[in-house]
């Protein structure tokens, strides 16, 4: 593929993973707050309980397939059956042991519903394990088009099942039948999309292949699993299921941003990034211009989000949520590195080294747990403030590598990056400043937003900063430029 038919490529993926983000944004923020209005913040605390039983489950089913077969550049048929058969196969042994151990889960969080809640949540890792497979081929083609229509179909049809049986009282049920709605309706529609099939049998060779460097990939996401949802397992087992509550729709507002723009630049990224993996100065250059732009759409959207964040809660969830407010703010300062985590993390998985990505997680995940550790006993918002120091100390220990492999380490990503950290720390206090003025609620909230908003734009124009014109270069008006 030439260097111009790679960008055109990635400059679609881009378009319609983005595409994809911002409308499932939209329709699962809508419900959201339908739905947080109906259930109250102890019906997300305790299915959040549950939440870290599902990911490992899931992690094992994958077993770091899916990048593997996504970087290796002559995959073939028997690799993708392989994989196929594999997930299969690990999802019932993991459903399998979800059953076993769901009365000890609620035994353990003296929560009864946890038993019977578990069983049927877990059926959503078997349903899943049917699609991984199509999943990967669509990133390998970066058809992230198809993708896009996938997803808004599965969550506005989960979403609808989700607020019916609320509305008929289901109360946390509701939200265990809309995750496994979204599975099945897009299991359908992958099938109906992709239509492919195993067409061999189970290969040895494909499988080691393929695990040679999936298992360390597992092993990565097996302990950033358990660390990512450590905070709701301590917070679950020592705090009341409404405080997990708060703490959880912290995160997850929090993560609409972040996570979703992360999301779009790690699957679009990684099948483009691979294509370099052999010429180190490309992907240096590629790399240093994803980061910037990264963080300059992810930072003030962040920042702009802690400053609205009261307003923002109490006129979309209502005031029995206002206890997530000072969390949902020290959380988006944690969140708004995590674009620049994954792209650095990308990098090892680029260049085929799975050995250091999971040296650097077992080094981070230690720092993490030691942070949560000593901040538990100051409380939530003490534990909060120290997922926002272990983001910034795990940002050096990510990039030490990404410095041996291809010169771009944490003070070069830090000298490029200033220019939007200072434009957004500016962002933030002129959101707070407007939203602290005497007014109402909505005037705060959206005259904050577009002040904040307004003030990084005009800061990034005038300062002509970088990350505008790397911004500027992957538009459609831009692609006459020659191509890095």
């Amino acid at each position: 593929m030439s260097k111009e038919g790679l960008k055109e490529k990635a400059l679609k993926g881009f378009a319609w993973g983005a595409a994809d983000k911002v409308v499932n944004l939209v329709v699962t923020f809508v419900f959201s707050i339908i739905l947080a209005r109906l259930l109250g913040p102890e019906a997300y605390g305790t299915i959040a309980m549950l939440t870290v039983f599902i990911s490992i489950s899931n992690v094992f089913v994958n077993s770091g397939f899916q990048a593997a077969l996504v970087r290796k550049n002559d995959r073939t048929e028997e690799d993708c059956s392989t994989m196929f058969y594999f997930n299969i196969v690990v999802s019932v042994i993991c459903y399998l042991v979800l059953f076993a151990i769901s009365p000890y889960v609620a035994r353990f969080y003296h929560e009864p519903v946890l038993s019977p809640l578990l069983k049927l949540v877990g059926l959503g890792v078997v349903l899943g394990a049917f699609t991984m497979v199509q999943q990967a081929q669509l990133t390998i083609r970066i058809d992230f088009k198809t993708k896009a229509a996938i997803s808004v179909v599965a969550n506005i049809v989960s979403g609808g099942v989700g607020i019916l049986l609320a509305f008929r009282g289901w109360g946390v049920w509701s939200l265990a039948v809309m995750n496994l709605a979204t599975i099945v309706v897009s299991n359908i529609m992958l099938w109906t999309k992709v239509r492919w099939h195993p067409t061999t049998g189970f290969s040895w060779k494909s499988f080691h292949e393929l695990f040679d460097f999936g298992s360390k990939m597992m092993a990565s996401s097996i302990i950033d699993t358990l660390y990512n949802n450590l905070h709701t397992i301590v917070i679950g087992k020592v705090f009341k299921p409404a405080s997990l509550g708060f703490y959880s729709k912290a995160k997850t507002i929090a993560g609409l941003p972040s996570t979703n723009i992360t999301s779009v630049l790690q699957k679009v990224s990684f099948p483009v990034l691979a294509k370099m993996q052999d010429d180190d100065d490309r992907l240096a250059v590629n790399y240093r211009r994803l980061l910037r732009v990264s963080a300059f759409f992810v930072f003030p959207l962040m920042v702009v989000l802690a400053g609205v964040a009261k307003p923002l809660v109490a006129l979309m969830l209502g005031e029995k949520w206002m206890g997530c407010v000072t969390l949902l703010q020290v959380v988006c300062f944690a969140r708004m590195w995590l674009p620049i985590h994954a792209i650095n993390l990308n990098l090892l998985q680029v260049k085929g080294r799975s050995d250091l990505f999971l040296r650097l997680e077992i080094i981070k995940k230690v720092l993490g747990v030691t942070v949560l550790v000593l901040t538990l006993p100051k409380g939530l918002v003490a534990i909060c403030y120290g997922e926002v120091f272990s983001s910034i100390v795990a940002l050096a220990i990510n990039t030490y590598y990404t410095g041996k492999l291809i010169g771009a380490g944490f003070f070069v990503q830090m000298r490029d990056l200033a220019p939007t950290v200072a434009a957004s720390a500016v962002a933030f206090f002129a959101t707070c400043f407007v939203v602290a003025l005497p007014h109402s609620l909505w005037v705060g909230l959206i005259a904050g937003g577009a002040v904040g908003l307004a003030v990084f734009a005009a800061l990034a124009w005038v300062g002509g900063f970088q990350a505008l014109k790397d911004a500027k270069s992957i538009l459609p008006k831009g692609r006459k430029t020659k191509s890095s």
